[in-house]
């Protein structure tokens, strides 16, 4: 297969056919976050499939906290979540649904523990900048909730069933249908918890009125028109209500409601030398916080997105290709008892990227975007990424970034504090991507620096309320390393996966550590098969983590391991049951101050293949 041939096949965005020589249309898939395929040629991305998922079932936050770099600050199990990816914060965090960024615009974040864990066909997860691509909020790393629509498979069904301890139940059902021009996709899920876990080490916490649940629906579509050409449509409906623990019996229960819609309608043109890939996308996110949990809400909020994005990519020479993306937002918001009325925002954003493909081992890719947001200045910028397949068993790359955050909702509205002279965040980054291959196994290690200027910190007012202000710059550096394995002699299969990440994340003018982020953390995942059998072994080490900005060691976190096992059979084909066991050696630990996880539980499982 020539270069070109292999480039059109994974820089495409509608289904992968193959124009070069004769013409064959095959088993396609088609892929919503169409960039995706292009950013994995320069960056290294952890992926996590839904077999995956289920070692981790019980939230987005176990999930990544066991598979991936990122550190999770979850305020006890199900509750209150926030990722911290290279020693930033949620805010320089960008959660990516399908291509589409669908951070909150009020807080300009996303809580995990409100974000569906299964539906989607694989999470993606990218540490480093990547505004340029996906705009605000993407300065520490983004985590990509992405589906996919394949073509020529039929009919399938999947249904999985959980029960665990804390009167938790996870159910999940999938159908999907697919012929040579239509592809159909639906899926849903709910999830229930009583959650009343017992710490008895700490002060004999009892997680109290710590209940959950939430519901999801997913619906994808996608048809040929016509033999380059796909109309999609990809939605998901959410509704969760979360208790938020208190500590004594008598205490004040209580609970947070979220509703959350995502639709987009997608139609893409793939030809010989050129794609095209028009989004239209409609995110809405309700959410009413009450303070007394059977009472009417207290506060709450609307917000509304409206989205138009279009991504236009062409081979102006068969190693030169052109990469063109325009996007327009209109943010509608409208807040209760928060002193925000109904607000509007226009933003508009136009990015260019080149790649250069010298040879099947070298590649560039350099990037330049300007944004356009209403009453805010917005920085101009830029990327760029080398690869170079130097030999058979190291593989060097590079990467340089500029990106941003711009001010959220909250910070330029909220009464009272809301400040209207807010300044983007910025960031200057550089990592490098040092991957060793030996046999079956392969090393990454990726030293990175990242430098974040006018950082917005809530602080307290001479008035008695807080207010936002850029305050501060913060310089963050460290290692992020990864070590894969994956052998199958015979009908014995092998899989490592052990990572480890050093995090440095100096608050310049106090000269102090960020607080809640640990300077070391390893996670590991070993999986063994043997026809119908399945095991796997799964641990996690958190160091030290400060949770004050003073570095106050009898305040902070201690270290700690957490050891997770299961094992999986799979009877005639198409039933499989599962056990698992987490926190196999009772380990106390908590990510948030006060609020520790559970010590040993179990669950165990059913799944239906056809």
């Amino acid at each position: 297969m020539n270069i070109k041939r292999t480039l059109l096949l994974l820089l495409s965005s509608a289904p992968s056919f193959l124009f070069f020589g004769q013409e064959k249309t095959i088993d396609t898939v088609y892929l919503f976050d169409n960039q995706m395929k292009r950013v994995k040629l320069f960056h290294n991305i952890t992926t996590i499939t839904p077999q995956d998922v289920e070692k981790n079932s019980n939230n987005l936050s176990e999930l990544l906290r066991f598979q991936s770099a990122v550190y999770i600050k979850e305020n006890g199990r199900g509750a209150v979540s926030s990722p911290s990816f290279r020693g930033t914060t949620a805010n320089h965090t960008a959660f990516v649904w399908n291509g589409i960024n669908i951070n909150s615009i009020f807080l300009g974040q996303g809580d995990i523990n409100n974000i569906p864990l299964f539906g989607y066909d694989q999470i993606d997860i990218k540490s480093g900048g990547g505004s340029v691509i996906y705009g605000s909020s993407a300065i520490g790393g983004s985590i990509h909730l992405n589906n996919d629509l394949n073509f020529n498979r039929g009919f399938g069904t999947s249904l999985y069933s959980e029960y665990a301890s804390f009167d938790t139940y996870n159910n999940f059902a999938k159908l999907s249908f697919s012929n040579d021009k239509l592809s159909i996709k639906a899926s849903g899920g709910h999830s229930i918890s009583r959650n009343d876990y017992k710490v008895e080490e700490e002060s004999n916490y009892i997680n109290r009125n710590g209940q959950y649940n939430n519901t999801t629906f997913n619906l994808g579509v996608s048809y040929k028109i016509a033999p380059h050409q796909t109309i999609s449509w990809q939605s998901q409906f959410y509704d969760s209500a979360q208790h938020y623990p208190i500590f004594t019996e008598n205490g004040n229960k209580t609970k947070y409601e979220t509703q959350s819609t995502r639709s987009l309608i997608s139609w893409d043109i793939n030809t010989q030398k050129l794609s095209n890939s028009f989004k239209a996308a409609y995110t809405e996110d309700n959410f009413q916080y009450f303070g007394v949990y059977h009472a009417p809400k207290t506060s709450g909020g609307t917000g509304k997105n409206y989205i138009l994005k279009n991504d236009f990519n062409y081979f102006i020479l068969p190693k030169l290709n052109f990469n063109l993306i325009t996007e327009f937002q209109v943010n509608k918001g409208e807040g209760y008892e928060s002193g925000i009325s109904s607000i509007s925002r226009n933003i508009g954003g136009l990015a260019g990227l080149i790649r250069y493909f010298a040879s099947d081992d070298l590649r560039f890719e350099a990037g330049i975007k300007k944004d356009f947001v209403e009453d805010i200045s917005s920085p101009v910028l830029f990327s760029f990424s080398g690869k170079w397949n130097t030999s058979k068993w190291y593989q060097l790359g590079i990467n340089l970034s500029r990106n941003f955050r711009y001010p959220t909702f909250n910070e330029l509205y909220w009464q009272p504090g809301g400040n209207l002279d807010l300044k983007s965040e910025t960031s200057i980054q550089a990592d490098m991507d040092h991957e060793f291959r030996l046999g079956k196994f392969r090393l990454n290690l990726s030293p990175y620096y990242m430098n974040i200027s006018d950082y917005i910190s809530w602080i307290p007012t001479p008035y008695g309320y807080w207010a936002p202000f850029n305050t501060h710059k913060v310089e963050s550096y460290g290692l992020e390393s990864q070590l894969n394995f994956d052998q199958k002699i015979n009908n014995h299969l092998f899989k490592l996966n052990i990572g480890y990440t050093y995090s440095k994340s100096i608050n310049k003018e106090t000269d102090k550590q960020m607080m809640y982020v640990p300077l070391h953390k390893v996670f590991g995942n070993i999986d063994y098969q043997y026809r119908f059998l399945r095991l796997y072994v799964q641990g996690m080490y958190n160091g030290l983590t400060y949770t004050t900005s003073d570095e106050k060691r009898s305040d902070a976190l201690d270290p700690y391991f957490v050891l997770n096992a299961g094992v999986y059979a799979t009877i005639l084909k198409n039933y499989t049951i599962g056990f698992k066991v987490n926190n196999i050696t009772d380990t106390i630990y908590k990510t948030v101050a006060y609020y520790p996880l559970p010590k040993r539980n179990y669950s165990i499982s059913a799944t239906i293949n056809f």
